[in-house]
């Protein structure tokens, strides 16, 4: 007696719309994966942001900045002043500057993220200056303060610019 091997049609059938549901319950899971490493990100860039911003004020107010202007509030007045750094006071030789960033962070939830090699990390960022208000930040002078620019909502039901 001769006894054909393979799967049948049905056989298939059940294996496909197994591997189906199997499938349409872990993309939900992998987009909500995605989202919260971003959020990840975006708090910890937020973070060496704000504390470089900190750092640029207390060497300001240890007296090793000279700001040019008076009325400064000592915070800096651009991210790429942190990056760049701002000659030491305390440097006899003026020849060393004190750098508060190796490199400016993206902002991961930025909508126009794309291109993000070829464009200005400073530029993804809003700023708050120190005379704006919290709650309606505004560049100005000075950078007090970074925040999102993105209009989305986090999985905490915060939106990203508020954070």
């Amino acid at each position: 007696m001769k006894r054909d091997c393979g799967f049948t049609l049905i056989e298939l059938v059940v294996t496909v719309a197994i591997v189906a549901i199997l499938a349409s319950a872990a993309v939900p899971l992998l987009k909500v994966s995605v989202q919260r490493n971003k959020e990840i990100e975006l708090r910890t860039h937020l973070r060496q942001l704000r504390d470089a911003i900190d750092a640029y004020k207390k060497a300001y107010d240890e007296g090793r900045i000279e700001l040019k202007t008076e009325g400064k509030t000592g915070y800096p007045p651009n991210l790429t002043v942190l990056v760049e750094g701002i000659p030491d006071k305390r440097d006899p030789n003026n020849k060393q500057k004190l750098k508060f960033l190796r490199r400016i962070p993206i902002d991961p939830m930025s909508s126009n993220n794309a291109s993000s090699e070829s464009r200005d990390a400073s530029t993804s960022w809003g700023l708050r200056s120190y005379d704006s208000e919290a709650a309606h930040p505004t560049s100005g002078e000075d950078v007090y303060d970074v925040y999102s620019l993105s209009p989305l909502t986090g999985s905490n039901g915060i939106p990203y610019a508020q954070w």
